[in-house]
Parts: C-alpha cells; sequence; structure tokens
C-alpha cells in the first residue's frame, strides 16, 4: 500500500495571502527569516490579515538561511511560552524548514532532535497547533512536501526530517512573493524544483498519482526557469507554481542520491568561509547521478521517457540521456552555475578555483560519503551506490568527470564534434601516441622517442571517446596536439 499526500487546502496566485483572513483560532506565531519579508511589506500584511481573523499575533524573526537545531530549540521555546494554535511560516525554505521542525518539539516537548530524524517516525501532530507555510522562492516547495531540512553545524551535516504529519495544513502560492527573489535566487531554487521533478519520476517510489506531476513540472521548468532568471515576471509567476508541482510530486514519490549528495556536502566545508548552497549542489550533481543511475534499465527508461517529453531527440535510449544531460548543463551554464565543487566559488558562482582545497575534499571524502549512503533520500534511488561507488560519484562532483571514463562531460561534447570535424580533414594525417603514456609525464612531441603506434586523428579521437584511453593530462595533451593539426 502506498499514500498520496497533501496539504488540506492550497490557496495559489495573486492575492492569496489573503487567505489568512479566514483561519479560525486565538494565537498564531509568524516564523520568518531575515528581512525581506519584512522590506516588501508582506510581512505586516500577513500579520493583518491574521489580526483582521481575530488571533493574537507573535513574530519570530531572524531564522537563518540553512537553519540549526539551536534555532529549532530556540523557536520551540518561544511557541512553548505564547501558545499558538496556528503556526504560520513565511519566506524561503528556511524559514519553513525550520518551522517544521519547531512544530515538532513545540507539541512533544521532550523529543529530541535524533527522534525527529527518524523516518516517518513522528508521532501524531495537531494536538496543539495547525500549520499554514507560505513560499517566497519558486524551489523548495517545502510549503507542500513532508520534508524539512535541518543542519548540525557542530557535525556540519544537513539532515532530512521525513514524515507526512509535518506535510503542513495550508498552503499559501502567492507570485506576489516570488517577484522579489533575486536572480541568483531564481536559479538555483529553478535548478532545484528541477532536480526534484526529475528525481520524483525516476525514484522507485513513483506512481501514477505523481508522473504526471513531475513530468507537468519538468516541462513548466524547461519553458520558463531561464527567461525568469533574465527578468521575464510571467514566467516568474509560472515558476512559482511549477515549482510547486514538483514539490507535490516529490513529498510522495520521494528523492534520490542527488539530494543525498547535496544534504551531506552542503555544510561539510563550512570552515573554509561557505557553504554549497543546496540549489546549486543539485544543479551540478544532477548530470552525473543520471549518468550513474542509467545503467539500471528502468531508470534509463524513465530519463528517456523525460528526454522525449522535453523534446530533445534521439534515436536509442543511450542518445536520449545523453541529450538530457547536456540539455542539463546547458541550463546550469544559462544560469551561471558552476559545473563542479572544484570550481564553486565561496560566493556560489564559477571560479577557477573554488573554495573547497582539493586535499580537503579528498581527506573528508571517505565521511561525506558514509554520510550520504545513510541519507533519508537513498532509499528511493533506482541504484543503490555502495561505499565505493558512491565516493567514485562524488570524485565526479568535485572534479566534474563521467564516472565510467574519467574525463568531463565538456570534452566528450568537443570529442563528439572533434570526430566530425575530422571528417573535413586530412584522413592520412598519422597522430603519435605512445602506448606507454603516464599520467602526462612525457608529451605527445617526445613520443618518437619511445615505443609507439601510429593512428589517424580520427581513430584517436574514436579511442578518447570509448574511453579506452582515460588518463586526464593525456586526454589533454591528445587534444591539445589535435588542435594544433587541424587548426581550430
Amino acid at each position: 500500500m502506498a499514500r498520496f499526500t497533501l496539504p488540506r487546502d492550497l490557496y495559489h496566485g495573486k492575492g492569496a495571502l489573503e487567505a489568512l483572513k479566514t483561519f479560525e483560532g486565538k494565537k498564531a506565531i509568524i516564523c520568518v527569516g531575515g528581512g525581506s519579508m519584512k522590506r516588501f511589506g508582506f510581512l505586516d500584511r500577513a500579520k493583518q490579515y491574521l489580526e483582521e481573523a481575530g488571533m493574537e499575533v507573535q513574530l519570530f524573526e531572524g531564522i537563518e538561511p540553512d537553519p540549526s537545531v539551536e534555532t529549532v530549540m530556540k523557536g520551540a521555546k518561544a511557541m512553548e511560552e505564547f501558545g499558538p494554535d496556528w503556526i504560520v511560516a513565511i519566506g524561503g525554505g528556511s524559514p519553513i524548514d525550520a518551522a517544521k521542525a519547531m512544530w515538532i518539539k513545540y507539541e512533544y516537548p521532550d523529543i529530541t532532535f535524533e527522534d525527529m530524524c527518524k523516518v516517518f517516525g513522528i508521532p501524531k501532530l495537531r494536538k496543539k497547533a495547525h500549520f499554514c507555510a507560505i513560499s517566497s522562492t519558486s524551489g523548495t516547495a517545502t510549503e507542500v512536501t513532508a520534508f524539512s531540512i535541518i543542519t548540525d553545524y557542530e557535525k556540519g551535516i544537513k539532515y532530512p526530517i521525513a514524515d507526512f504529519e509535518i506535510t503542513p495544513d495550508v498552503a499559501i502560492v502567492d507570485p506576489e512573493l516570488a517577484e522579489t527573489m533575486p536572480q541568483k535566487l531564481v536559479a538555483h531554487t529553478g535548478m532545484d524544483a528541477m532536480t526534484h521533478a526529475i528525481e520524483a519520476y525516476v525514484s522507485t517510489a513513483n506512481s501514477d498519482f505523481t508522473d504526471p506531476l513531475a513530468l507537468h513540472a519538468i516541462e513548466m521548468i524547461q519553458h520558463d526557469l531561464i527567461d525568469s532568471y533574465n527578468g521575464d515576471m510571467a514566467k516568474r509567476d509560472a515558476m512559482h507554481n511549477a515549482q510547486c508541482l514538483a514539490g507535490m510530486a516529490f513529498s510522495n514519490a520521494l528523492l534520490g542520491i542527488v539530494h543525498s549528495m547535496a544534504h551531506k556536502t552542503g555544510a561539510a566545508f563550512a570552515d573554509y568561509g561557505a557553504h554549497i548552497i543546496h540549489g546549486a549542489a543539485n544543479a551540478m550533481y544532477l548530470p552525473k547521478v543520471i549518468a550513474f543511475n542509467a545503467k539500471d534499465e528502468t531508470a534509463k527508461e524513465r530519463y528517456g521517457v523525460i528526454a522525449d517529453f522535453m523534446k530533445l531527440g534521439g534515436e536509442t535510449l543511450d542518445e536520449k540521456v545523453e541529450l538530457l544531460i547536456k540539455y542539463l548543463r546547458g541550463m546550469n551554464d544559462n544560469l551561471n552555475i558552476p559545473h563542479c565543487i572544484k570550481n564553486y566559488g565561496a560566493d556560489s558562482y564559477p571560479t577557477e578555483q573554488g573554495f573547497v582545497p582539493e586535499e580537503v575534499f579528498l581527506e573528508r571524502l571517505p565521511e561525506i560519503a558514509a554520510n550520504a549512503i545513510l541519507d533519508a533520500c537513498t532509499g528511493s534511488n533506482p541504484r543503490q551506490p555502495s561505499q565505493e561507488e558512491m565516493e567514485k560519484l562524488l570524485k565526479c562532483c568535485y572534479y566534474d568527470t563521467e564516472e565510467e571514463t574519467g574525463y568531463s562531460s565538456d570534452d566528450i561534447s568537443f570529442l563528439l564534434s572533434l570526430r566530425t570535424t575530422v571528417a573535413f580533414c586530412d584522413e592520412e594525417v598519422d597522430v603519435y601516441l605512445a602506448k606507454n603514456l603516464k599520467k602526462g609525464e612525457q608529451h605527445l612531441d617526445d613520443a618518437e622517442s619511445i615505443d609507439v603506434e601510429i593512428y589517424t586523428l580520427k581513430e584517436l579521437c574514436d579511442m578518447i571517446y570509448a574511453g579506452k584511453i582515460q588518463d586526464s593530462k593525456t586526454v589533454s595533451a591528445v587534444l591539445a596536439y589535435s588542435l594544433s593539426l587541424i587548426h581550430i
């Protein structure tokens, strides 16, 4: 038996915030973040509407991005002292997620954070209060989901709380709030939503009830995200609906290891001055996970359906998966999101050298991988990775490489184009390739002095594309030499 759970009521469209006037109760606490909701007047309006409904209203402000266990405990204490029968969370994913966890602690003061993190193990709520979520960002969809993400900064780990009990009673999806998002937030939340929809569709818990939501969300995000990012407010409004549909899908179909890795890398390097923002992490990791999961035939078929739904082309399933990966990477480029941790700057933008040092990443890799395997999202992934496989996949996410070949997706695309270009070149051009080149220690120019075989340029490119040559430095040297021969 499976279950499909959504909020009892969902108010949507411009002006939906006014639904607060219809609430019945004596006291309401509003949980809010850093100030944008106050700055744009939405916090005052929410407070006014609740007061018009006859309620005494108290504010709990200042919930930080990636909310901490400490903030949750502080908010729960404030609720216990005030005694609300409505908890209203307004803002992005952080204040809503924090308020969900506060709600649990408010209803069960003796519960520990560890107990909250037991998947689908939370006792019955709503004995003291009901919950309303009002989203201001277009990505997390926490206003309709059974999930909350809370960070334990002492451990440097983000923990998902997962239980249908924390699905809000009421969701308000008013696009006016989303129109205030800065451009970078549009990009990150938008790719978070795309990841939600794709992971929900290939999840082992997908169903006839979740698939239409996921596919329509993918279609809308493909159509609207880039324009929304570039300032089209009609598309911004549409994205607010699309992300909510994706949330409905993944809340019931669950997610996969893109999110597992995003949860466990997000705060893992905070001591180096920054977090890997959740939506950006999802955007970077999604293409690598698709390549990993596509080794499962059922997952590959469902990725093929997604590619067809997006009208990407391709004759075979393998081609469709490649085109899906290429399209998502192109979205990242258009949204100014890096492709890997190595190039992820402290400001979240692409950079030559990111804020996470290579040696630090490799040192922490085994623990991050082990934690990712234990993440609540891993169980519904199409392939269950071993410790070794998870470490390899995380390395792909650091270096932007493909699991099987060891070189980047950009290199693969380049090689495909190079193989085509070769058709217009002299097929008799001989390229020297040393059989025993080791890790780029020798250059191709030195090939005549060592044991070599001679290949045409086309043969050489085919060998690299097929993965017969995998060392990244050697591949780079071959590419550079090939370029010099064909003058491009």
